[in-house]
């Protein structure tokens, strides 16, 4: 019995480990490998329609398009678009007033970002007709764009890439252990997964907000067609499996607010949670046949596939597993000092070995983006030890998600900070 414990959760650790070595590698690249500046040549100036998905964000619209508008690339090149998407306030005159172009929609039962951008993109084609763009920018209305933003990402797509992810920090990173989590896990998001993809020549993934999509690919879909509870990993899914590259443009910087409250944020990961378990259903048979018989890009599937595996599930399961050894030990007297020993070293073996890993996963990405994160230096601190904290709380997020029909609910945004209050 004590070698069966023993063997079981090294084999859940090994496991673990060798699945997410890659992860590692990503970060020894970042770290080592010189990054190869392409010579600046003259880009050819691209038109882009900007595309804000918005329901009652009439505290922070104002200041995402005022940012767009002040944009040093050409104003006359960029068209500004919000989906007023079932809105009871006056998100929709606030954007006519700040010179967006308003389209309104009310639609109670197909509910959720991807169905206000499909929304937007038929009304686009309608208007300017389906060439008029070369790409679009997808933003949630809560986000500021540095000043460079689409100039950098112009420079991207000239160099061929039809989907382009960016940087993505935080407005509220020093609210409180919340917000830095979210923020931390952003910041290393890019930093050392899109950023190292880019450099390794494999494909990056979108997260959420912030990144081009080329109307090529607009038209390919007739649209936005991906309705799942997390559309942007579902659409980077999609590309993996079809073959289409997602660059990464780490000059192009955008600030998102985060949930400031656990109630908040409880809401928003579970849908991310259950999304991804969606996500997991619907495309993870194709990704794994596509691992197999695709020569080209097998890499690039392999990394979604384990960016959407329930990796907290696993290490749930070995919880679980331990915590069932200790109620053997209750019912079976003789086993009760063997066993609670064994289980109690494992499940604490378990809980440091993966804190360790992460503190050291946040407290990389504090140091290296230190001057990128808008908070006093003992909070960049004292948050490095919190990250570990707000990830353990997807445990049960996970668990829950598992079993509630979970439904696309917005989140409330009131940080009104301008771009240069960022700087």
């Amino acid at each position: 019995m004590e070698d069966y414990i023993l063997r079981i959760n090294l084999l859940v650790f090994i496991t673990l480990t060798v699945f997410y070595l890659y992860q590692m590698i990503y970060v020894v690249v970042v770290l080592f490998k010189k990054h190869k500046e392409k010579q600046s040549t003259p880009c050819k100036l691209h038109r882009f329609g900007v595309v804000i998905a918005a329901r009652n964000e009439s505290v922070v619209i104002g200041n995402l398009i005022r940012s767009i508008k002040n944009q040093t690339y050409p104003s006359r090149l960029v068209d500004i678009f919000v989906v007023a998407d079932n809105c009871t306030d006056n998100t929709a005159d606030i954007a006519r007033q700040e010179g967006a172009v308003v389209y309104e929609r009310f639609n109670q039962i197909q509910i959720g970002k991807g169905y206000a951008l499909d929304f937007a993109f038929h009304h686009i084609a309608q208007d300017y007709g389906n060439n008029y763009h070369d790409a679009f920018f997808v933003f949630d209305a809560d986000n500021l764009l540095d000043s460079h933003y689409i100039e950098e990402m112009n420079v991207v797509f000239s160099q061929g890439c039809q989907v382009i992810t960016s940087y993505r920090n935080s407005k509220n990173y020093a609210t409180n252990w919340i917000t830095a989590g979210y923020s931390l896990w952003f910041l290393r998001e890019a930093k050392y997964l899109n950023n190292a993809r880019m450099m390794l020549g494999t494909n990056c993934a979108i997260s959420g907000t912030g990144f081009l999509i080329s109307s090529k690919i607009v038209h390919k879909y007739d649209g936005w067609k991906f309705h799942l509870l997390t559309e942007d990993i579902e659409f980077s899914v999609a590309s993996a499996i079809e073959g289409e590259r997602i660059g990464y443009c780490e000059k192009a910087i955008l600030y998102d607010e985060q949930p400031e409250t656990f109630r908040q944020s409880w809401t928003q990961r579970l849908r991310w949670s259950k999304g991804f378990y969606q996500v997991i259903w619907n495309y993870g048979g194709s990704l794994l046949s596509k691992l197999i018989k695709d020569k080209n890009h097998p890499f690039s599937c392999y990394d979604m596939f384990m960016t959407i595996a329930p990796a907290s599930l696993l290490s749930l399961a070995c919880l679980l597993l331990n915590v069932i050894f200790l109620l053997v030990a209750v019912f079976r007297p003789h086993y009760v000092d063997t066993l609670v020993i064994l289980a109690g070293k494992s499940i604490l073996f378990s809980f440091v070995n993966f804190y360790v890993v992460l503190f050291a996963m946040g407290m990389l990405t504090t140091i290296t983006e230190w001057k990128q994160i808008k908070a006093p230096a003992h909070k960049k601190i004292l948050y490095a030890f919190t990250f570990p904290l707000f990830i353990f709380t997807y445990i049960p997020i996970s668990i829950v998600a598992l079993f509630k029909n979970v439904q696309w609910t917005p989140i409330t945004h009131s940080v009104t900070k301008s771009v240069e209050e960022m700087k």
